[in-house]
């Protein structure tokens, strides 16, 4: 029996420590896609107490305190920190085969250097080591990024943000590591939304730009990827809740705009066929200044509408969406690589069952002399887990190039989730062990010594050329 996640954690043959504690162990860490605060990263901002750097915000634990009957004023409600942080204690035991008793323990070992395992009777020492260590020195925003040997994180960024923060970072010369913005339009596109006429209104002031006809709209757009980009940013992302496709003229995408502006009810054809011309218009612009265009798709938000009512969106009542997604998304890439205007794309979907779709998918539009260019992207949210990354790791190696992968991400809103990353190489090095130990792959520590530095760090840094 292996004693609880010890130094050998999710690696399960020798060849898999190997490879972990000599390629993958001291990687550095390329975040290129998270939602952390850029405002809190240049205000290096302390935390008062665990509680507010573990459980503000954080609606993966909210999902499971809800599950395990804690109730929601110890969630998002108005009870002290303290006694937050019990509930959460009172909850972790519970949630053995769920990724967060892992990941919590990670972080208590990584940050704070306790192997406790946290429970209601371990609770009150824990708040009490924790507390006087984020008390201390070393512990602030900026000091977590740096402790876990982070040289790049890429927020996440409305068109309409000030991007006041990344400008006072990248003029900080006392940070090394670089935080850039990534450009998120969603509320561009959603133009069914309530609220679309009024952040059109803030498009129009952030890009000092009068819109009053759609033509405008693409400008202003365009001139805040302009923006973007001055400041670093290289990255887009698009959540697609719901993958469509409709060729349209610009003619018909301007009419289009006009009723969603005024506030009008746009139709489903009609939404497919605005969305599809912006996008594409948006997907050339990421062409021509070398930026990686992300599709996050298949999500299905905002579940719980009284819930919804009360505590707003991101707050634990989303889940998996299902539908089709293949034919609409092959068009829509495709309408890009027929002008020779196919940024590089990194495709994720929610629902495992879209696997193989995408695997299959990204090897219709690769070339151009970049390797790798269509990612399948790694296992994203509820897919955040062992199964699901190795489900989507198998699925790669089966289907594409696993040693051209980019890898991992934090998508997390959380300072203490870069051992995400740990968690992630541990059971790639254990894959990629498992076939050496089988004898299907060749024990040769040169060959895989790359591709396991590739997938933590190296194949990231050449594709996005931060």
């Amino acid at each position: 029996m292996k004693k609880f996640m010890d130094e050998t954690f999710l690696l399960s043959n020798e060849t898999a420590v190997t490879l972990y504690n000599t390629f993958a162990k001291d990687m550095p860490i390329i975040d290129y896609h998270c939602h952390l605060s850029p405002k809190e990263i240049y205000e290096n901002k302390r935390f008062k107490n665990i509680t507010e750097a573990w459980l503000y915000g954080d609606h993966y634990k909210w999902r499971a305190m809800r599950s395990n009957g804690i109730d929601e004023k110890y969630i998002t409600g108005d009870s002290s920190d303290y006694d937050k942080f019990l509930a959460w204690a009172d909850t972790v035991p519970m949630s053995i085969g769920n990724p967060l008793y892992n990941w919590t323990h990670l972080e208590l070992q990584r940050f704070f250097g306790i192997h406790d395992i946290l429970n209601s009777k371990s609770a009150p020492a824990i708040w009490e080591k924790v507390n006087e260590q984020l008390a201390g020195e070393g512990f602030g925003a900026r000091d977590l990024i740096k402790k876990s040997r982070v040289e790049v994180v890429c927020t996440t960024d409305d068109p309409v943000d000030s991007l006041e923060y990344h400008q006072k970072l990248k003029e900080d010369a006392s940070f090394d590591v670089k935080v850039l913005p990534s450009f998120r339009p969603d509320k561009g596109l959603e133009i069914n939304r309530e609220g679309f006429p009024q952040w059109v209104e803030k498009l129009s002031a952030a890009a000092e730009t009068n819109i009053v006809e759609y033509e405008d709209f693409l400008g202003a757009l365009k001139k805040r990827i302009e923006f973007f980009h001055s400041l670093g940013g290289r990255v887009s992302d698009h959540a697609i809740d719901t993958m469509m496709y409709e060729e349209a003229t610009k003619e018909e995408a301007a009419a289009i705009f006009a009723k969603g502006v005024k506030g009008e009810t746009v139709s489903l054809e009609e939404e497919k066929k605005y969305k599809s011309y912006t996008l594409t218009f948006l997907g050339k612009q990421y062409a021509k200044r070398d930026w990686a265009m992300q599709f996050h798709i298949h999500a299905l938000r905002n579940n719980n509408t009284r819930m919804l009512q009360e505590l707003g969106p991101d707050t634990g009542f989303d889940s998996i969406n299902d539908g089709p997604i293949a034919k609409s998304l092959s068009r829509l890439l495709d309408s890009l690589a027929r002008e020779d205007a196919l940024p590089k794309t990194i495709l994720y979907s929610l629902n495992p069952n879209d696997n193989y779709i995408l695997g299959t998918m990204i090897g219709n539009f690769q070339g151009g002399g970049t390797p790798g260019k269509i990612q399948f992207g790694t296992a994203w949210w509820f897919n955040d887990q062992k199964d699901g990354m190795l489900d989507q790791m198998k699925a790669l190696a089966n289907l594409g190039l696993f040693s051209r992968f980019i890898g991992m991400l934090t998508d997390s809103r959380s300072f203490l989730s870069y051992t995400r990353h740990e968690y992630f190489r541990r059971l790639m090095c254990d894959l990629i062990g498992s076939w050496v130990e089988n004898g299907e792959v060749p024990n040769d520590m040169e060959l895989l010594g790359e591709i396991i530095q590739g997938i933590c760090y190296q194949n990231a840094k050449e594709y996005f050329k931060f």
